[in-house]
């Protein structure tokens, strides 16, 4: 897991200055990091912190900070250059190849030769598991289920039948993909169940955080754009498009057949109505509520910011007040347009 400051510097096409035979074997904060970590400074509020640092070398974007610190490597982005480092330290997280024992296999599922499969994992009829594959332990992969080249489960991840993973996703433990819509029609006072006949497809380098919930399509597919990255806890209902490269954090909601466009960012607990369309670029501040669509790109927000408890009561009180004061104002202008008129009359 060693590798010498010259050698992470090619790849990340950076430029070092000082000791290139530095032998790094750690990333770390500036703060934390020791002589043998690297750690890299993107925010210009913790520039203080290069004085102080014990990081055997910085990732900077140019030579005047380098030359705070005893080593460095210089590039035009260091965040994104720390992003790309952190693949080659990232630890082993499971320690068996091949098809574990106890994992229970179906004869018609294939099976890339190079495939790891875990313990305890079932793997349903005409399941395909492309190379490089890794599902971790406890595992279900449903009936024709298909997944991509490179694509790896972490533990307890449940795929139902007919999903479809494109190449190198990474599925975070605990979420289901591919479970029942919301779907009932309502009959004399009760609700008959709408059996879901689509599946869920996901693009290449799609990432799903734990017990995030991606439910299937009524009809036809609910689909997950190439680059997507979703966190934790997200729920997202069926017949739902998101496209590529769009982010979602922890804990949005996303009602049925709503479309969301590339490049977007919907930020945590934001609660997005169904049947909306949002553009491409479109980025929502926490907590929003979106109930219609949104056609243009920019960013959008709805709720109340933080302030004081008694502050937000009072607040809070003159919004209940408002349909009286409309009602108040409405009244003072037509008086004073009547004060008007009589003005300009005489």
């Amino acid at each position: 897991m060693s590798h010498t400051l010259g050698q992470l510097a090619h790849r990340v096409k950076g430029v070092v200055k000082g000791n290139a035979d530095l032998v790094i074997n750690k990333l770390g904060t500036l703060e934390n990091a020791m002589h043998n970590e690297l750690s890299f400074l993107a925010n210009p509020k913790y520039q203080h912190q290069l004085a102080s640092t014990s990081a055997g070398a910085v990732l900077v974007k140019d030579d005047e900070l380098a030359q705070l610190v005893d080593n460095a490597i210089v590039v035009d982005n260091p965040y994104l250059a720390f992003a790309q480092l952190t693949n080659i330290f990232v630890p082993v997280t499971q320690g068996w190849t091949g098809v574990h024992q106890s994992a229970v296999v179906s004869d018609s599922a294939q099976i890339a030769h190079n495939a790891v499969i875990g313990p305890n994992t079932a793997v349903d009829d005409n399941a395909i598991i492309g190379e490089e594959c890794v599902i971790g332990a406890g595992c279900v992969i449903g009936r024709g289920v298909v997944l991509g080249k490179g694509t790896y489960l972490y533990p307890n991840v449940t795929l139902y039948h007919g999903v479809h993973l494109g190449e190198d996703c990474i599925i975070h433990s605990n979420a289901v993909i591919g479970a029942d819509g919301f779907g009932f029609a309502p009959v004399q006072g009760r609700w008959e169940k709408i059996h879901q006949l689509g599946a869920v497809v996901l693009g290449n380098q799609v990432e799903i955080g734990a017990s995030t919930t991606i439910d299937r399509g009524a009809i036809e597919n609910t689909q997950i754009g190439h680059g997507v990255k979703i966190d934790n806890q997200v729920q997202i209902a069926h017949n739902v498009i998101i496209g590529d490269n769009t982010a979602i954090a922890g804990g949005a909601m996303i009602a049925g057949s709503t479309r969301i466009g590339a490049h977007c960012t919907i930020s945590g607990g934001v609660g997005i109505a169904g049947h909306l369309t949002l553009a491409d670029q479109v980025h929502i501040t926490a907590m929003t509520m979106i109930s219609h669509s949104i056609l243009e790109p920019g960013s959008y927000s709805s709720g109340m910011g933080m302030e004081p408890t008694s502050k937000w009561r009072r607040t809070v009180a003159r919004v209940r007040r408002i349909d009286d004061m409309a009602k108040q104002f409405i009244q003072l202008k037509q008086q004073i347009n009547k004060l008007l008129e009589k003005v300009d009359t005489k």
